[in-house]
């Protein structure tokens, strides 16, 4: 017979599952079918679409090219000062995402960021923007969890490899890098994931200009602006099966402890 203690525990988890269902629910239950058609048919929604899956991506990408070797240096490497780099990295994921855009922004206004812009990398309100600010938030979840998959694999191992003839090198890609693949394919979905549904510092630093830098995230900003609850709903209901499935793949092939 279930103690007090667990008929709690159950019941408390059936009310938070009931609680997001309904919200779900709700959504689907509130708009036609016809509303997800508008997302096809609109041109300025396919492109927002277009440009949403792009622009994740190519963060998502690029969050695994910085998050592999500071992930790595960060699981195997002791040095002075490691708790306050430690405590950086992390930033980006308990700040206010809107913080963040403010701060790209002001960046863009300092002699360095005007630099950068007159030698031709514009940021500021353009699409490339759009994968600055993804990246700058998304980057940190990326390198927690390789950091986490790095975490899981004995030292020895490496050093085994190395007794037998192998380079410090070849020991990471032969050895350490297999044994982590999951923990990076949950690194690369969990950053794409936060990148298509960010949108904090994607106004503030890039804008929501249609046919500019419009993405899914600022489009449900836009329809609500203009009294379209229907289509922004039917957008936020394309985002949440985004979510499901990049969850569902994290859960498939690395388990639940890597998900952050």
């Amino acid at each position: 017979m279930p103690s007090v203690f667990d008929t709690m525990a159950g019941g408390m988890l059936f009310i938070y599952v009931a609680f997001i269902g309904l919200l779900v629910l709700v959504d689907v239950g509130y708009i036609h079918p016809k509303d997800f058609w508008s997302l096809f048919s609109s041109e300025d929604l396919r492109y927002a679409m277009r440009l949403s899956l792009i622009t994740s991506t190519i963060s998502a990408l690029l969050s695994l090219i910085v998050g592999l070797p500071v992930g790595y240096a960060l699981s195997r490497f002791r040095f002075r000062g490691r708790i306050i780099v430690d405590t950086l990295v992390d930033l980006p994921i308990v700040l206010p995402p809107l913080v963040i855009g403010v701060s790209l922004l002001v960046f863009f206004q300092t002699a360095v960021g005007r630099a950068i812009e007159n030698a031709g990398f514009r940021f500021v309100y353009t699409p490339q923007g759009i994968v600055l600010a993804q990246f700058t938030v998304v980057s940190a979840y990326a390198v927690r969890t390789i950091k986490i998959a790095f975490d899981g694999i004995d030292p020895r191992l490496e050093r085994v490899a190395r007794t037998l003839g192998w380079s410090r090198v070849q020991a990471f890609f032969r050895v350490t890098l297999p044994m982590a693949r999951n923990g990076i394919l949950a690194a690369g979905v969990m950053a794409w994931s936060h990148a298509i549904g960010l949108f904090a510092p994607l106004m503030i630093f890039a804008g929501t200009t249609r046919r500019k830098t419009e993405v899914l995230a600022t489009s449900i900003y836009l329809e609500l602006s203009i009294g379209r609850i229907e289509t922004a709903l039917a957008i936020t209901l394309l985002l949440v099966v985004f979510a499901m499935v990049a969850v569902t793949i994290v859960k498939k092939y690395v388990g639940d402890s890597s998900a952050i």
